[in-house]
C-alpha cells in the first residue's frame, strides 16, 4: 500500500538535509532518523538523492567563479598543451577521477543501498564507529599542505572515502574531509575539494533518481511533485548557508565537537532500538 507525505514530513525533512549535507554528520543518516522518530516512516533513498540536488545547487552557486574557472581551464588544456600545467586544470581532472569510485559502487550495490544499508542497527553503528575515523584524522592529520599542492593521489584518496558514505551513517563530508586530512590537506584545502568532489556524483544520483521518488513501487514514503519541489528549495536555502558557515568553522577549529556528536546520537539510536522504542526498519 503506498504511503504518501504529509507536507509537515517534506518541510521539515528538507530542513535536516540542508542542514547536515555539509557537516560530517551523515545527512542521509539523519533523513532516515528523522523519518523513523517523528513520523514513523522511511522517506526513502530515492526521496535523500533528489533533495539532494537542493543542496549541490547551493554548491553550484556558492562556487560558481571556482567552477566556471576550472571548468574553463580544463576545457582549453585539453586542446592546448601548454595550458596542462595550470592548477585549475588538473583540478578538473581530480574531480572526474575521483568521482569514479563513488558512481561505479553505486551502480553495482543500488539495490542495497536502498533496503539494507537503510538498516537503523548499522546507521548507529556507523555514526559512531566512524566518529573514531574522523578524530583520528583531525589528531594525526598534519596539515602541511593547501590546494595549490594538491595532488592525483589525494583526489583518488578523498574519491575513495566518498564511496564509503553510501552507506547511510558514514557521512560524505565526513569520508572526504577525513582522507584529506590523513593525506596532509589543511582542513579548509579538504572542504573546498570535497564540495567540488560532490557535485557530479550527487547530481547524477537525484537526476537518476527522480522517476524513482515519485513511483508508488518504489521504497519509502512518496510525496507529491509540490512536496518534492518544496523539500528540495528549502533544502538549497538552509544549504547554502551551512556552506558559508562550514567554511568559516573549519578554518579556526577543530572535527571533535562534530566526533562527540556522533557518538552522542548513535548511542541514543542503540537505545531506542535495544529497548523496542523503535523499529530498525
Amino acid at each position: 500500500m503506498t504511503q504518501h507525505m504529509s507536507w509537515i514530513e517534506a518541510i521539515v525533512l528538507g530542513i535536516v538535509q540542508g542542514l547536515t549535507e555539509f557537516l560530517p554528520v551523515s545527512s542521509s543518516a539523519h533523513l532516515r532518523i528523522t523519518s523513523a522518530l517523528f513520523f514513523d516512516a522511511d522517506a526513502g533513498a530515492s526521496f535523500t538523492a533528489v533533495t539532494q540536488l537542493g543542496t549541490e545547487a547551493a554548491v553550484l552557486i556558492y562556487f560558481a567563479r571556482d567552477i566556471w574557472r576550472i571548468t574553463r581551464a580544463w576545457c582549453v588544456g585539453l586542446f592546448r598543451p601548454s595550458a596542462r600545467a595550470d592548477l585549475d586544470y588538473r583540478m578538473g581532472w581530480y574531480v572526474i577521477i575521483g568521482s569514479i569510485p563513488i558512481g561505479v559502487i553505486g551502480l553495482l550495490y543500488k539495490d542495497e543501498i536502498r533496503s539494507g544499508a537503510r538498516n537503523l542497527w548499522l546507521v548507529s553503528t556507523m555514526l559512531i564507529v566512524f566518529s573514531f575515523v574522523i578524530a583520528f584524522a583531525e589528531y594525526w592529520g598534519r596539515q602541511e599542505r593547501d590546494l595549490s599542492r594538491f595532488t592525483l593521489r589525494d583526489g583518488l584518496g578523498m574519491g575513495l572515502a566518498q564511496a564509503m558514505a553510501l552507506v547511510p551513517g558514514v557521512s560524505r563530508s565526513g569520508g572526504t574531509l577525513s582522507a584529506g586530512l590523513f593525506l596532509g590537506l589543511t582542513r579548509e584545502a579538504a572542504a573546498r575539494y570535497s564540495f567540488l568532489l560532490a557535485i557530479p556524483a550527487v547530481v547524477m544520483s537525484g537526476i537518476f533518481s527522480l522517476e524513482d521518488v515519485f513511483s508508488p513501487a518504489g521504497e519509502g514514503l512518496v510525496p507529491s511533485p509540490a512536496q518534492m519541489v518544496v523539500a528540495t528549495a528549502i533544502a538549497f536555502a538552509v544549504g547554502y548557508a551551512a556552506i558559508a558557515w562550514l567554511l568559516r568553522y573549519v578554518v579556526q577549529h577543530t572535527l571533535y565537537v562534530f566526533v562527540l556528536y556522533r557518538v552522542a546520537l548513535g548511542s541514543v539510536l542503540l537505545a531506542l532500538l535495544t529497548t523496542g522504542q523503535l523499529a530498525a526498519h
